[in-house]
């Protein structure tokens, strides 16, 4: 087992599910609650990495976070490095592909908050903030706990974006998936059947908290 790039992939993990909850509730709520004629826009680019191939969003981020762009050069200029084939450029391309993990378990939840709810806690006063952390969250919280571990399991496993992005690089972009397919590549079958079993673990201990663990008193779903 290549320790570094596993706690390297949990890094990156952890790094790309906060950021995303910060972005997705927001959003999320706003899918739901909002007025807006352009939430099906906006809705649409969120769920685009599902159909996006990730070598394809992977080369259009290396292109657009490369030397050769104004938006690269920018981002050189401020941080000093480019963010391709960094840990940085990985947390960009991560929070992009693994982000209708987090917004669509999201909406499912809010939208399946009785409007009256929300309705009452506007009438009483609650902006828009409130309505989304004191009432929204707390009810949709298994859509949330979901979010967060569909998250983090689809960063750790994802392939084409973070070899694209970061390439192959030791103790910086080298995650569990390329160091499992390095393994098969080198015909290294029972180091690649033990990485495998690591992944496949982490997704069932997760899918088993969402689907087992997580249930309120009385056996139903919250």
């Amino acid at each position: 087992m290549d320790w570094q790039a596993f706690a390297l992939s949990l890094r990156l993990a952890a790094t790309t599910t906060v950021i995303l909850l910060a972005l997705a509730v927001p959003l999320a709520a706003w899918l739901v609650l909002g007025q807006s004629r352009w939430r099906g826009v906006a809705e649409a680019v969120a769920a685009l990495p599902l159909v996006l191939p990730p070598t394809v969003l992977g080369f259009f981020l290396l292109v657009l976070l490369g030397p050769r762009t104004m938006v690269g050069r920018g981002i050189s200029a401020l941080l000093g490095h480019p963010l391709a084939f960094s840990f940085s450029g990985l947390v960009v391309g991560s929070v992009i592909y693994s982000m209708p993990f987090a917004v669509q378990p999201l909406v499912a939840g809010f939208a399946a908050v009785e409007t009256a709810y929300v309705d009452a806690a506007r009438l009483l006063g609650a902006g828009p903030t409130r309505v989304v952390l004191s009432l929204l969250v707390p009810l949709a919280r298994r859509s949330l706990l979901a979010a967060a571990l569909l998250s983090f399991l689809h960063t750790v496993g994802e392939f084409g974006v973070v070899l694209m992005l970061g390439g192959d690089i030791p103790g910086a972009t080298r995650t569990l998936s390329i160091v499992l397919y390095n393994q098969v590549e080198n015909f290294d079958y029972g180091a690649a059947a033990r990485t495998s079993a690591v992944l496949f673990g982490l997704s069932v201990l997760s899918l088993a908290v969402i689907y087992v663990g997580w249930r309120p008193r009385g056996g139903r779903r919250a």
